[in-house]
């Protein structure tokens, strides 16, 4: 969710739902098809492991046959191997069943809005789920935890998209302490990565205490780079209609290594989505995260 808008718990109106039908779209491509062959042959190989995270802002019903097409031609050139996703709703989630049909995916609710993980079939193993309730959510929040396996090593994949706005900071901090909670407490045989929207600002992260020792932001990890550094930028991102300049890095990876350390480490983060489609708006009000993380076999 995005600072300027409170969407606050209504589920999307029936009248909404029955008026976006992305499946009807005609495409000209699908996510199944290849990516480049530099980077199929990196997938192939098992040394390179990828991940996208993206709020695709599915509550914005303007032009959003399009925005969703924009953010699946991403998917096709970036092929990676789990994808979390954030605000999206049960049409956008049809419409990446039938275009992305080489990814299995898991979604944190199917009513109203709500966050997903999808997987590639080809190289990442499902091997179960859980959801973990925010009891005092006002907006349908909670955590999606995805337990997996890439090239022999564990994974505990998990995505949110915490409370929204600056007025509920409070239930934002005590959902971020969940999520550390739940990232400690995984079996130290796994590789933990949480990716989501995660509305902080970096003042309530020191107000909790700072990230545990063992855990680290995977853009301060890679040299906080600048680059990457505001996923959320009303300056460079047109599509609210914000006149006023604001700069946030809401989008975060949080990542957990292995026991046995060493064996998936981060390498890179690029923003992704910052070009506009041709209906003259971007994918989204927010701006993707491609992260790429070395498989040391």
């Amino acid at each position: 969710m995005s600072a300027g808008r409170g969407k606050g718990g209504s589920r999307l109106p029936a009248e909404l739902r029955a008026s976006v039908d992305l499946t009807n779209e005609e495409t000209t491509d699908s996510v199944s098809s290849k990516a480049s062959t530099s980077e199929g042959n990196q997938q192939e190989d098992g040394s390179v492991f990828s991940l996208i995270t993206w709020n695709v802002d599915g509550l914005d019903l303007n032009n959003l046959p399009e925005r969703a097409r924009g953010v699946c031609s991403y998917l096709t050139l970036y092929s990676p191997d789990v994808v979390f996703l954030q605000e999206v709703i049960p049409p956008y989630c049809s419409y990446l069943k039938k275009r992305a049909s080489s990814y299995e995916i898991i979604t944190g609710h199917e009513e109203g809005y709500f966050t997903a993980i999808m997987l590639k079939k080809s190289r990442v193993k499902f091997k179960s789920q859980e959801i973990i309730p925010f009891p005092n959510t006002k907006m349908m929040r909670n955590l999606l935890c995805v337990y997996a396996s890439v090239s022999g090593n564990e994974l505990c994949l998990m995505t949110s998209h915490l409370e929204s706005t600056r007025g509920h900071a409070k239930e934002r901090m005590n959902q971020l302490k969940t999520v550390l909670k739940k990232m400690q407490e995984a079996p130290e045989s796994a590789t933990v990565i949480f990716a989501g929207d995660t509305n902080l600002r970096d003042h309530e992260v020191t107000r909790c205490g700072g990230l545990p020792s063992n855990i680290l932001d995977v853009w301060e990890f890679l040299g906080k780079p600048k680059h990457c550094q505001y996923t959320w930028d009303t300056q460079m991102n047109s599509n609210l209609g914000i006149s006023a300049a604001c700069k946030l890095r809401f989008d975060r990876i949080f990542f957990r290594t292995a026991a046995e350390s060493g064996h998936i480490v981060p390498q890179s983060l690029d923003l992704l989505g910052l070009e506009k489609l041709d209906c003259g708006r971007f994918p989204s009000d927010h701006w993707g995260l491609l992260c790429n993380l070395n498989v040391i076999l």
